[in-house]
C-alpha cells in the first residue's frame, strides 16, 4: 500500500494523536476504514500464496490511485475475482476480461485486469519453485527503515527493485518498484510505521 499522502498540511506532523488516544500518522487518523485497516492489517506479515497473490494484484490496481479507494472496493475486487485464488483467475477467458470491465464496483482497467490474470498464471508456475510468496519474502533486507515523519519513508529501495526485475522475469506484471515497495510494507516484509506509532513493532518480525 502506499501510504496516504491526502494530507496536505505546511508540517509533516509525524505522528498525531487520535480520540482513542493512541498515535498514528496522519494518514490513518481520521478515516475510519483506514484506521482500522492500520491498526489490524497493515504491515503485519502475509506469508501464503493467495494472501500475498491478492495484495500484488490490489497494488497494481492502486497504482495512480489513493489506497483508500482500493480498500473501499476490496470487498467487491473479492466477490468479482473469486477471493483471488490463482487457479480460478489462471483459467480466466476474454468472457472474463469483459465481465470484470462491466463490474462497476472494482476498478475497471482493462491492463490492470489482464495483469491480475497474467500475474496467476505466473504464481501457478512459481509452484515448481519457490513459490509467490516465499520470492517475495526473500528480498526481506537486513534492515528497516525508522522514520518519525511521512517525509523520511523512502518510496522504493534497492530491494524492491530487485523483487520488480525478478517478477517481471518471472512474467509478473504492473510490479515496478514502487508498487513493490508498497507490497512489502503492506505484508511485513518492512516496517515503516513510524516510530511513535502504537503499531511500531507490531508485526514480530522487526524490533526498534
Amino acid at each position: 500500500m502506499t501510504q496516504e499522502a491526502s494530507h496536505t498540511t505546511t508540517a509533516d506532523p509525524g505522528v498525531v494523536v487520535g480520540e482513542d488516544g493512541l498515535t498514528r500518522p496522519a494518514w490513518a487518523a481520521v478515516d475510519p476504514l483506514l484506521r482500522d485497516y492500520y491498526d489490524s492489517e497493515w504491515g503485519m506479515p502475509v506469508t501464503d500464496e493467495r494472501g500475498v497473490f491478492e495484495r500484488v494484484s490490489l497494488e497494481g490496481f492502486q497504482a495512480g490511485l489513493s489506497w483508500a479507494t482500493i480498500l473501499r472496493k476490496r470487498p467487491a475486487f473479492r466477490a468479482a475475482f473469486d477471493d483471488f485464488d490463482p487457479d480460478l483467475i489462471a483459467a480466466y477467458t476474454e468472457t472474463d476480461v469483459e465481465r470484470l470491465m462491466g463490474h462497476a464496483g472494482i476498478v475497471r482497467n482493462r491492463q490492470k485486469i489482464q495483469a491480475a490474470i497474467t500475474n496467476a498464471r505466473a504464481t501457478i508456475r512459481l509452484r515448481d519453485d519457490m513459490g509467490l510468496a516465499r520470492l517475495v519474502w526473500s528480498f526481506q533486507p537486513e534492515t528497516t527503515p525508522r522514520p518519525r515523519t511521512f517525509a523520511e519513508i523512502p518510496t522504493k529501495s534497492a530491494e524492491s527493485i530487485a523483487l520488480s526485475k525478478e517478477l517481471r522475469r518471472r512474467g509478473f506484471a504492473f510490479v515496478g518498484p514502487t508498487t513493490m515497495y508498497a507490497l512489502m510494507e503492506a505484508i511485513g516484509i518492512i516496517d515503516t510505521h513510524l516510530l511513535d506509532s502504537h503499531r511500531r513493532d507490531s508485526s514480530g518480525v522487526w524490533t526498534s
